[in-house]
Protein backbone atom coordinates (compact mmCIF):
# COMPACT_ATOMS: atom_id res chain seq x y z
CA UNK A 1 0.00 0.00 0.00
CA UNK A 2 2.62 2.33 1.10
CA UNK A 3 4.57 1.67 -2.38
CA UNK A 4 1.67 2.24 -4.29
CA UNK A 5 0.76 5.54 -2.70
CA UNK A 6 4.39 6.37 -3.26
CA UNK A 7 4.59 5.29 -6.92
CA UNK A 8 1.35 7.33 -7.53
CA UNK A 9 2.96 10.38 -5.18
CA UNK A 10 5.83 10.35 -7.36
CA UNK A 11 3.80 10.58 -10.81
CA UNK A 12 1.76 13.06 -10.20
CA UNK A 13 4.75 15.37 -9.30
CA UNK A 14 6.34 14.93 -12.56
CA UNK A 15 3.26 15.09 -14.42
CA UNK A 16 3.53 18.62 -12.81
CA UNK A 17 6.79 19.53 -13.71
CA UNK A 18 6.30 18.42 -17.24
CA UNK A 19 3.28 21.19 -17.54
CA UNK A 20 4.94 23.50 -15.59
CA UNK A 21 7.77 22.96 -18.22
CA UNK A 22 5.83 23.12 -21.33
CA UNK A 23 3.70 25.98 -20.54
CA UNK A 24 7.08 28.52 -19.38
CA UNK A 25 8.33 26.96 -23.21
CA UNK A 26 5.13 28.36 -24.69
CA UNK A 27 5.03 31.57 -23.01
CA UNK A 28 8.88 32.39 -24.09
CA UNK A 29 8.33 31.78 -27.59
CA UNK A 30 5.35 33.52 -27.69
CA UNK A 31 7.24 36.70 -26.08
CA UNK A 32 9.99 36.19 -28.26
CA UNK A 33 7.72 36.17 -31.53
CA UNK A 34 5.81 38.80 -30.76
CA UNK A 35 7.51 41.58 -28.61
CA UNK A 36 10.87 41.89 -30.72
CA UNK A 37 9.72 42.52 -34.42
CA UNK A 38 6.90 45.15 -32.67
CA UNK A 39 9.21 46.76 -30.19
CA UNK A 40 12.71 46.78 -32.06
CA UNK A 41 12.32 46.20 -35.68
CA UNK A 42 8.55 47.85 -36.02
CA UNK A 43 9.40 50.69 -34.53
CA UNK A 44 12.79 50.78 -35.63
CA UNK A 45 11.24 51.08 -39.38
CA UNK A 46 8.62 52.92 -38.75
CA UNK A 47 10.80 55.88 -37.37
CA UNK A 48 13.86 55.97 -39.75
CA UNK A 49 11.45 57.97 -42.69
CA UNK A 50 11.30 60.67 -40.04
CA UNK A 51 15.16 60.44 -38.84
CA UNK A 52 15.93 60.64 -42.55
CA UNK A 53 14.06 63.57 -43.28
CA UNK A 54 15.14 65.61 -40.23
CA UNK A 55 18.65 65.02 -41.03
CA UNK A 56 18.93 64.94 -44.19
CA UNK A 57 21.76 66.24 -46.25
CA UNK A 58 21.69 69.53 -47.84
CA UNK A 59 23.99 72.80 -48.96
CA UNK A 60 23.05 76.22 -49.27
CA UNK A 61 21.70 75.42 -53.00
CA UNK A 62 19.21 73.06 -52.18
CA UNK A 63 17.98 75.95 -49.07
CA UNK A 64 18.07 78.82 -52.05
CA UNK A 65 16.20 76.80 -54.46
CA UNK A 66 13.50 75.96 -52.06
CA UNK A 67 13.58 79.55 -50.85
CA UNK A 68 13.42 80.75 -54.52
CA UNK A 69 11.36 78.28 -55.97
CA UNK A 70 8.84 79.23 -53.35
CA UNK A 71 8.67 82.69 -54.27
CA UNK A 72 8.11 81.62 -58.00
CA UNK A 73 5.49 79.63 -57.60
CA UNK A 74 3.52 81.94 -55.01
CA UNK A 75 3.66 84.84 -58.02
CA UNK A 76 2.55 81.58 -60.44
CA UNK A 77 -0.36 81.32 -57.97
CA UNK A 78 -1.06 84.96 -58.20
CA UNK A 79 -1.36 85.18 -61.54
CA UNK A 80 -3.56 82.41 -61.83
CA UNK A 81 -6.18 83.83 -59.41
CA UNK A 82 -5.80 87.06 -61.33
CA UNK A 83 -7.16 85.26 -64.51
CA UNK A 84 -9.29 83.33 -62.58
CA UNK A 85 -11.71 85.93 -61.61
CA UNK A 86 -11.69 87.47 -64.77
CA UNK A 87 -14.94 86.59 -67.24
CA UNK A 88 -14.78 86.12 -71.12
CA UNK A 89 -11.15 83.88 -70.78
CA UNK A 90 -10.94 81.05 -73.25
CA UNK A 91 -11.71 77.64 -70.89
CA UNK A 92 -9.01 75.84 -72.32
CA UNK A 93 -6.44 79.09 -70.74
CA UNK A 94 -8.24 78.84 -67.28
CA UNK A 95 -8.53 75.21 -66.89
CA UNK A 96 -4.51 75.98 -67.19
CA UNK A 97 -4.68 77.95 -64.64
CA UNK A 98 -6.39 75.66 -62.56
CA UNK A 99 -4.25 73.26 -62.92
CA UNK A 100 -0.94 75.08 -62.19
CA UNK A 101 -2.53 76.70 -58.85
CA UNK A 102 -3.26 72.83 -57.73
CA UNK A 103 0.04 71.24 -58.70
CA UNK A 104 2.11 74.50 -57.10
CA UNK A 105 0.69 74.74 -53.82
CA UNK A 106 1.21 71.30 -52.49
CA UNK A 107 5.09 71.75 -54.00
CA UNK A 108 5.12 75.44 -51.86
CA UNK A 109 4.23 73.30 -48.86
CA UNK A 110 6.77 70.68 -49.47
CA UNK A 111 9.11 73.00 -49.68
CA UNK A 112 8.38 75.66 -47.05
CA UNK A 113 8.79 72.01 -44.48
CA UNK A 114 12.03 71.76 -45.62
CA UNK A 115 13.23 74.99 -44.74
CA UNK A 116 11.87 75.18 -41.76
CA UNK A 117 13.44 72.01 -40.63
CA UNK A 118 16.76 73.18 -42.21
CA UNK A 119 16.28 76.26 -39.80
CA UNK A 120 16.46 78.93 -42.81
CA UNK A 121 14.39 81.98 -43.65
CA UNK A 122 10.65 80.55 -45.46
CA UNK A 123 10.18 84.35 -46.63
CA UNK A 124 11.69 83.73 -50.17
CA UNK A 125 9.87 86.90 -51.69
CA UNK A 126 12.33 89.26 -49.89
CA UNK A 127 15.18 88.01 -51.88
CA UNK A 128 14.02 87.26 -55.56
CA UNK A 129 14.31 89.86 -58.16
CA UNK A 130 10.94 90.72 -59.79
CA UNK A 131 11.75 90.67 -63.26
CA UNK A 132 14.32 88.13 -63.42
CA UNK A 133 14.26 84.38 -63.31
CA UNK A 134 11.05 84.43 -64.97
CA UNK A 135 9.08 86.51 -62.26
CA UNK A 136 6.92 88.75 -63.60
CA UNK A 137 7.73 92.97 -62.31
CA UNK A 138 4.96 94.84 -60.65
CA UNK A 139 4.06 96.31 -64.15
CA UNK A 140 3.64 92.87 -65.83
CA UNK A 141 1.58 92.10 -62.89
CA UNK A 142 -0.90 95.08 -63.27
CA UNK A 143 -1.05 94.99 -67.32
CA UNK A 144 -2.25 91.16 -66.54
CA UNK A 145 -5.22 92.59 -63.72
CA UNK A 146 -6.14 95.33 -66.41
CA UNK A 147 -6.55 92.99 -69.33
CA UNK A 148 -9.66 91.62 -70.12
CA UNK A 149 -10.97 88.39 -71.94
CA UNK A 150 -9.32 86.83 -74.70
CA UNK A 151 -6.51 89.58 -74.40
CA UNK A 152 -6.01 88.47 -70.29
CA UNK A 153 -6.12 84.75 -71.46
CA UNK A 154 -2.97 85.55 -74.56
CA UNK A 155 -1.23 88.00 -71.87
CA UNK A 156 -1.39 84.96 -69.29
CA UNK A 157 0.22 82.26 -71.73
CA UNK A 158 2.93 85.16 -72.58
CA UNK A 159 3.83 85.41 -68.69
CA UNK A 160 3.16 82.04 -67.69
CA UNK A 161 5.57 80.83 -70.56
CA UNK A 162 8.48 82.59 -69.67
CA UNK A 163 7.68 82.37 -65.85
CA UNK A 164 8.05 78.08 -66.65
CA UNK A 165 11.46 79.38 -68.86
CA UNK A 166 12.91 80.83 -65.42
CA UNK A 167 11.62 78.18 -62.80
CA UNK A 168 13.22 75.21 -65.47
CA UNK A 169 16.30 77.21 -65.20
CA UNK A 170 16.24 77.56 -61.37
CA UNK A 171 15.53 73.94 -61.28
CA UNK A 172 18.28 72.48 -63.45
CA UNK A 173 20.84 74.55 -61.66
CA UNK A 174 19.36 72.89 -58.11
CA UNK A 175 19.86 69.40 -60.39
CA UNK A 176 23.06 70.32 -60.87
CA UNK A 177 24.46 71.62 -57.55
CA UNK A 178 21.94 70.76 -55.47
CA UNK A 179 23.03 67.60 -52.39
CA UNK A 180 19.50 67.17 -50.74
CA UNK A 181 18.03 63.67 -52.32
CA UNK A 182 14.00 65.26 -52.82
CA UNK A 183 14.97 68.68 -53.11
CA UNK A 184 16.83 67.59 -56.55
CA UNK A 185 13.69 65.18 -57.35
CA UNK A 186 11.49 68.17 -57.12
CA UNK A 187 13.78 70.30 -59.36
CA UNK A 188 13.81 67.54 -61.96
CA UNK A 189 10.01 66.53 -61.19
CA UNK A 190 8.90 71.09 -62.32
CA UNK A 191 11.38 70.74 -65.06
CA UNK A 192 9.45 67.86 -66.60
CA UNK A 193 6.25 69.11 -65.56
CA UNK A 194 6.54 72.78 -66.95
CA UNK A 195 8.21 71.90 -70.06
CA UNK A 196 5.13 69.89 -70.57
CA UNK A 197 3.13 72.80 -69.96
CA UNK A 198 5.13 75.26 -71.84
CA UNK A 199 4.29 73.30 -74.80
CA UNK A 200 1.01 73.43 -74.35
CA UNK A 201 0.71 76.81 -73.47
CA UNK A 202 2.69 77.53 -76.83
CA UNK A 203 -0.07 75.26 -78.51
CA UNK A 204 -2.87 77.88 -76.97
CA UNK A 205 -1.23 80.84 -78.34
CA UNK A 206 -1.04 79.49 -81.86
CA UNK A 207 -4.48 78.68 -81.92
CA UNK A 208 -5.58 81.77 -80.30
Amino acid sequence: MDFTMSRFRTTLILTGVLAAAITLAGCSSGSGSGSMPGMDHGSGSSMAPTDSSETATFNDQDVMFAQMMTAHHQQAIEMSDTLLAKSGVDEKITQLAEKIKAAQQPEIDTMTGWLESWGASTDGMSGMDHGGDGMMSADDMTALEQADGAAAGKLFLEQMIQHHQGAIEMAQTEVDSGTNADAVALAQKIITDQTAEIAEMQSLLASA
